[in-house]
């Protein structure tokens, strides 16, 4: 998925945005529930671990950020590392599918924002939406680079 080659800045960046949130997803394309659940680092990070995250970081900066929600009230928590967790329940298809409806959510809510407009409810705001963009490109776009790798080196040892 390429983002448009011409286009005003805020379809540039909702391009942008969807192409780093499909990468994310795209690191458990062909994986077995327990190749997704699989560490090869000592942090929590695995591929399953990291869409889950991407649904955390969506909801703090759309849903909490943006529209003023509650981490409490979203059952978000408090802590980065649990944003990796994941329990017998989370399947793949389950866990996409959660990150799916969350990035719509987002879109949502982000359509009712220009570009200049200020995201108030952040522990650091006011943020411009702009500057949530480009964020969420780059946070998003990282983990995608670590999914991938993650996938590869999962595959690989599995032949």
């Amino acid at each position: 998925m390429e983002p448009p080659l011409i286009a005003d800045e805020r379809t540039q960046l909702d391009g942008f945005l969807d192409a780093a949130r499909e990468e994310i997803v795209a690191g458990l394309a062909g994986l077995t529930e327990e190749q997704a659940r699989r560490r090869l680092v000592p942090s929590l990070t695995t591929p399953i671990g990291l869409v889950k995250h991407a649904t955390f970081v969506e909801q703090v900066w759309f849903h909490v950020a943006m529209a003023g929600r509650t981490r409490s009230e979203l059952g978000l928590p408090d802590e980065i590392d649990d944003t990796f967790a994941f329990d017998d329940s989370d399947t793949v298809d389950g866990v996409i599918a959660e990150y799916r409806r969350v990035c719509a959510e987002a879109r949502e809510i982000a359509a009712g924002f220009a570009l200049d407009d200020l995201a108030q409810y952040n522990r650091r705001s006011p943020l411009t939406v702009r500057w949530v963009y480009v964020h969420l490109v780059r946070e998003l776009s990282a983990h995608a680079g670590h999914a991938d790798i993650l996938r590869e080196q999962i595959l690989a040892s599995d032949g």
